[in-house]
């Protein structure tokens, strides 16, 4: 089955490639299309079919950069389909100690002589048979240090030097390198309907292996296949969430029966964790600007059991008088570029260019202008992103705060990705008319 895992994972490659799908959609798509059609996919052909899309996807600056070292082609004239065989096959090579070379060069021939033509299965072999880990290493001897930082952990260079402007090397290239570790699983449990060690013994019943952390809201969990189809998902026990994401929601501590904001709230993670530290107690007013993100909160809170969350497609960037000084609390998780969570959304890195940080930015400050208006006097506000870019962050904050006297900085907060979290930042404000 091996030969047939390596054959769909070039289709999604091929598709995000050219119809500029995202790996998680068009990995799904695929798996889906090969059950349908009756193809016995074990859960290690999953894994592996996984392991090579993702893995590609991350590393897609650097394997590039291989390729033009043994290429008499230019990247731009090579088939989609081959340059894929080559950009998966080389992964495998440098990065996959488990697949022997061998194993990569022959699989990825058969994969060029199905999709390309006598001529396309020879210049892959040539070109594999080239490849080795040393290729890899020779990039750690560049000189400059923003080149080095982007050859050897597959980041644009753009994102690279925004980073330089705010931290020393060292840091940039720690930040750069946790961006392509593996992502933890983590789960919230819901304290409405369980507790911890329910959840654990549960969870272990399945053979998940569930490891403690600080925060007794969380786990890790590891080796949990579909784990939206355990039946302590479908009834509300727990929600999927990192647990940096989880600080900002705790960032904010809103409540029982107190009146919340949460402006920017699909798929309502964050939202549905305010509500469970409200104790379903309270209101909370749940806004998106797309009709089908707004029932995803409503959906998560139906399958966790709240009942306080009220839903509307609104835009957090236009006012409404009805809700001046109305919220005790409000959040606003903006719309941002998403540096943080590249690690489970490599796509991130080849979809973002360095011009969309004024777009992006644009429209964070609207929202932060626009919903303080919302707050009630000595009302607290988080704003916080899932980006570690300082325009996105520091700047908007210290903009916002020259200009609306009221306001005050109570705690600010950038957490860089490391192997434990995601990458974000929390601000959080009171509101002082007096």
């Amino acid at each position: 089955m091996m030969d047939k895992a390596r054959e769909i994972a070039l289709m999604v490659l091929y598709n995000i490639d050219k119809k500029d799908a995202y790996s998680n959609l068009a990995l799904d798509e695929a798996l889906k299309q090969a059950k349908s059609d009756k193809k016995e996919i074990q859960s290690r052909d999953i894994g592996f079919i996984s392991e090579i899309v993702y893995g590609t996807v991350s590393w897609k600056l650097t394997i590039d950069e291989i390729i033009k070292k043994h290429s008499n082609i230019r990247i731009k004239k090579i088939s989609p389909w081959i340059l894929n065989i080559l950009r998966m096959s080389i992964y495998q090579i440098i990065f996959l100690d488990k697949v022997p070379k061998s194993a990569a060069v022959n699989e990825g021939v058969n994969l060029a002589k199905r999709y390309g033509h006598r001529a396309s299965s020879n210049f892959v072999n040539a070109i594999l048979r080239k490849v080795e880990k040393k290729d890899y290493e020779d990039f750690f001897s560049i000189e400059s240090d923003m080149d080095r930082i982007s050859k050897t952990t597959s980041m644009p260079i753009w994102i690279v030097e925004e980073l330089a402007k705010q931290n020393e090397i060292k840091k940039v290239e720690e930040i750069c390198e946790a961006s392509n570790l593996k992502p933890k699983l983590y789960i919230r449990v819901n304290y409405l309907k369980t507790d911890r060690q329910t959840l654990k013994k549960e969870l272990e019943k399945q053979s998940i292996k569930v490891t403690e952390v600080e925060n007794e809201k969380f786990l890790i969990v590891e080796g949990a296949k579909n784990i939206e189809k355990l039946k302590s998902f479908q009834e509300g026990w727990f929600s999927i969430q990192d647990e940096a994401a989880g600080l900002i929601p705790e960032q904010l501590k809103p409540q029982s029966n107190q009146k919340v904001l949460d402006a920017c709230s699909s798929p309502g993670g964050k939202t549905t964790y305010m509500a469970e530290l409200m104790k379903n107690q309270g209101e909370i007013k749940a806004w998106d600007i797309h009709e089908h993100r707004v029932k995803l909160v409503d959906k998560a809170a139906n399958r966790l059991g709240i009942t306080i969350i009220q839903t509307e497609e609104k835009d957090a960037s236009i006012y409404d008088p009805q809700y001046y000084e109305y919220f005790d609390k409000v959040l606003l998780d903006v719309p941002c570029l998403g540096i943080g969570v590249i690690k489970r959304k490599p796509d991130i890195k080849w979809k973002k260019k360095k011009e969309d940080i004024e777009k992006i930015t644009t429209i964070q400050k609207a929202i932060l202008e626009n919903c303080a208006k919302y707050l009630k006097d000595k009302g607290e506000l988080v704003y916080s992103t899932c980006s570690i870019l300082q325009e996105e962050n520091d700047k908007i904050i210290q903009d916002f705060v020259k200009n609306n006297k009221d306001f005050k900085i109570v705690e600010n907060l950038q957490i860089y990705q490391n192997e434990k979290t995601d990458g974000f930042f929390i601000c959080k404000m009171q509101k002082n008319k007096t």
